[in-house]
């Protein structure tokens, strides 16, 4: 969908649309039909008039479009007539910007159809210039006197291991959980360490659908198909879970890509586990990441492969890393923390202590280690306070006692 803009004034009708600029998305595949809107709409005092070429390719696209924040929306209904009707429809039941159309022959069934979708006005081509303005002074009476703030994609927050076994799931599910607990905002989680990942067995979730689903129908995904393939734990995070049997997966980017868009339209946080997977890294998990948690572990291996991975996939500028170094006992490593620091090139943002009885139960019973109190689950809750910052996690101080 392509777009260009332009701004003109006439004397004609001075104050009518007040001091401030109407705001217009022109929307018309027809070219000749979109340059005579456009020719009529230039006359009129006060427009600030954004034309696109196309439809949106799908109702998914729209909230690109609503974002911008147009005060006027006037689509083109003959190119395509039945898909230009769900546009209006999904566009009014979107927000407060007032939609109007134009044909080249005037229909009543049609006008009947596009006034109970939402529309406003139903102009017939050629209009003349009065008709036009009346139109947009109706548009600016009905333009609200604060726009409402901009909704904002949701936050990207990603999970890889230095290698296998570092605990990826174990964090990254329990930091979804906190989340949701911590803050008053919606967050999924969505398990892609394909095809063996198993955080829907730590959360105790039976799950009919999958994140396969989602990504072998990508073309048809919205948010009205993703809310059909997640399920709701008990502790608010909604989840889109690895499948339960072991599928023959191949997913392009173009699907990766797609979950993480309409994911983000509906979820304020959307957290995602990618184990090991080193082959979305060209897909937005990395581009578009909020943060991204590298887990390893104080060990060779653990620091052998996390060196090469921050060396080749973070370099200075890139997306924003954060190290969590798992099962951490600073007495016990036999590596000290200057070496560790070295070995990272950086210093480690979390050290999540080890806690194998914690971590046991928790696989045992599924009760999320975030739920409970312990010194795991308190630096996890940190870790997700951090990203929507809230008063820090109270260490809990031991009582007095005569025998010290």
């Amino acid at each position: 969908m392509n777009s260009n803009s332009s701004s003109k004034l006439d004397p004609q009708y001075p104050d009518a649309l007040g001091e401030d600029v109407l705001t217009i998305a022109l929307i018309g595949p027809d070219e000749s039909r979109r340059n005579a809107a456009g020719i009529t709409l230039a006359g009129c005092l006060g427009c600030d008039i954004h034309e696109f070429s196309s439809y949106p390719p799908s109702l998914d696209d729209l909230p690109r479009l609503l974002d911008q924040n147009h005060d006027v929306i006037i689509i083109d209904l003959d190119s395509d007539q039945e898909y230009a009707l769900e546009l209006i429809e999904s566009i009014c039941a979107s927000g407060s910007t007032t939609l109007m159309v134009y044909s080249a022959k005037a229909d009543s069934e049609l006008l009947v159809r596009c006034m109970r979708a939402g529309a406003r006005e139903f102009l017939t081509l050629p209009f003349s210039h009065s008709t036009m303005a009346e139109a947009l002074v109706r548009a600016a009476a009905r333009r609200p006197a604060v726009r409402p703030p901009k909704k904002s994609n949701g936050k990207l927050l990603v999970f890889m291991g230095a290698k296998g076994g570092t605990g990826v799931t174990t964090l990254s599910c329990n930091y979804a959980v906190a989340l949701a607990q911590e803050s008053t905002q919606s967050t999924l989680f969505i398990d892609l360490d394909l095809p063996l990942g198993d955080a829907a067995l730590n959360l105790g979730i039976t799950a009919e659908y999958s994140t396969v689903n989602a990504l072998q129908d990508f073309s048809r995904l919205d948010s009205s198909f993703l809310s059909k393939l997640i399920v709701k734990h008990s502790s608010g995070v909604s989840v889109l879970a690895a499948p339960g049997k072991f599928p023959l997966v191949r997913s392009s980017d173009e699907a990766i890509d797609k979950l993480i868009t309409v994911a983000r339209q509906d979820f304020d946080n959307v957290v995602v586990d990618i184990g090991t997977r080193l082959d979305l890294t060209s897909t937005s998990l990395f581009k578009d990441a909020f943060t991204i948690y590298l887990v390893t572990q104080a060990n060779i291996p653990g620091l052998r492969n996390s060196n090469r991975l921050i060396s080749h996939f973070f370099p200075a500028g890139g997306p924003k890393l954060e190290i969590v170094i798992n099962r951490y006992e600073a007495r016990s490593l036999g590596i000290s923390d200057e070496q560790i620091t070295k070995a990272l090139t950086r210093p480690a943002q979390w050290k999540i202590p080890n806690d194998y009885g914690a971590v046991r139960r928790m696989q045992n019973t599924a009760i999320p280690l975030a739920l409970a109190d312990s010194p795991i689950a308190r630096q996890i809750r940190q870790m997700a306070r951090s990203v929507n910052p809230m008063p820090a996690v109270p260490v809990k101080k031991k009582g007095f006692s005569l025998f010290g």
